[in-house]
């Protein structure tokens, strides 16, 4: 079981590997960032945990996804810098990352193309790496699960009322209160009532939920056939409202995002003036 920093260090661990042997020099191979497989066990508990149930019925849930339509927009590393520089001049701080900005405007653009009413609540989740967040840190190449859905919320009339840099406050807020005892208690709390994810309760509806990093090495993995042409997911977790942030093929900064919604949303947001004069075609 590992998360997105682990998944991507194995296949840059294996693409090391593979380049290696293609120019022989697997003797003298060290791994840039070779994982750290040794389990964090929080003390006093471990290291076999029992979970509450009795046949895999219980915890196996097979989710069908709603109609869907799935589309990558490009940002390149000009309009990133351009939109994080206004949003953190609008909040009166340079602290707001250039993904907390994209995914403010996303979060924006959604909710208007969704039309909904101004007393609705809608929600952002963005995930957080908790490596560094812990006290002691783990380290950073560990291999295992270590990240949280961090979640803020607003009435839609809030969220379109008032400007970007509002949005992105709130989220940047929500990463910035992400501290050790906060990690500690999410952990505790599971140990002491553990459950297994569900993808059909892992998102409420009319949310947005940023997933995967622009910071993964991806377009690094290379066994052979040249740099991929591009990056795309497969259908697990898809959901209205699920965005995926991945590395521009330019690198750079240069982010592409792979949104999924209902079609008449995504048709609502492809019509967006507003989104779509910062996208690069």
């Amino acid at each position: 079981m590992g998360d997105g920093t682990s998944v991507w260090n194995f296949f840059n661990a294996w693409s090391e590997i593979f380049q290696a042997q293609e120019s022989n020099k697997t003797e003298s191979l060290c791994l840039k960032n070779p994982p750290v497989l040794n389990c964090y066990i929080p003390q006093g508990y471990g290291p076999l945990y029992s979970l509450p149930y009795s046949h895999p019925d219980e915890f196996i849930r097979r989710y069908k996804s709603p109609l869907l339509k799935e589309r990558i927009f490009c940002f390149s590393s000009e309009t990133i810098r351009v939109l994080k520089g206004k949003i953190n001049q609008m909040c009166g701080t340079t602290s707001i990352s250039s993904l907390q900005s994209l995914t403010a405007f996303i979060w924006r653009c959604i909710t208007r193309a969704r039309r909904l009413p101004l007393e609705q609540e809608t929600s952002c989740r963005l995930a957080a790496d908790n490596r560094g967040r812990m006290y002691p840190p783990l380290p950073r190449d560990y291999f295992g699960n270590c990240i949280s859905a961090l979640r803020t919320a607003a009435k839609a009339g809030e969220l379109l009322e008032n400007d970007l840099g509002w949005a992105a406050l709130k989220l940047h807020q929500v990463v910035a209160e992400q501290t050790s005892e906060k990690v500690s208690q999410m952990i505790d709390h599971w140990l002491k009532s553990p459950f297994m994810y569900q993808t059909d309760r892992l998102f409420e509806p009319m949310s947005v939920m940023m997933g995967s990093s622009p910071t993964f090495n991806k377009y690094g993995c290379e066994f052979g056939m040249g740099k991929a042409l591009t990056l795309r997911s497969g259908y697990a977790h898809k959901f209205d409202g699920k965005v995926s942030a991945y590395p521009g093929r330019e690198g750079g900064g240069s982010i592409d995002l792979e949104v999924c919604l209902a079609p008449e949303f995504m048709k609502a947001l492809e019509s967006d003036e507003d989104f779509m004069s910062l996208v690069s075609i």
